[in-house]
């Protein structure tokens, strides 16, 4: 496979209902992630469902990391897309883990790309086709 991306796939069970039902506690628990991770935070938006629950999305340079919630579960289904190798995606796992005071996560680490005989990371491309190291290019 070409590599692109490392896709990690979490489910936070057993986390405080509290704040996973608090909408500008959460945006702000998952944008602290993204940054301790190494990641650039460009957007988010976040959604606060009726009568609990919430989904949101922190779009960064390097992709995306993403928070579903059931508070009546305790439950988080979290997603970490990271593109490139400066950005560790686990670091930003590890600051959810313990903001949302989780007793237990399970994570599958994918690699995302193209199809291929071999294993390589490869990085984007400027719009001359040239391959750059900097992550952080607009798609």
């Amino acid at each position: 496979m070409k590599i692109l991306g490392r896709h990690l796939l979490a489910e936070f069970t057993e986390c405080n209902t509290s704040t996973l039902n608090n909408l500008p506690e959460l945006e702000r628990i998952m944008k602290e992630a993204a940054r301790q991770s190494g990641a650039t935070v460009v957007n988010s938006v976040f959604h606060h469902y009726n009568p609990q629950g919430l989904s949101g999305i922190v779009v960064i340079a390097e992709s995306h990391i993403s928070i579903h919630t059931w508070p009546e579960y305790g439950y988080a289904a979290v997603d970490c897309f990271t593109c490139g190798s400066t950005v560790d995606p686990w670091k930003a796992l590890e600051h959810l883990r313990d903001a949302l005071a989780c007793r237990e996560v399970q994570v599958r680490d994918v690699n995302r790309g193209i199809p291929s005989s071999s294993d390589e990371i490869i990085a984007h491309k400027t719009e001359a086709g040239i391959p750059t190291t900097n992550n952080m290019l607009t798609r």
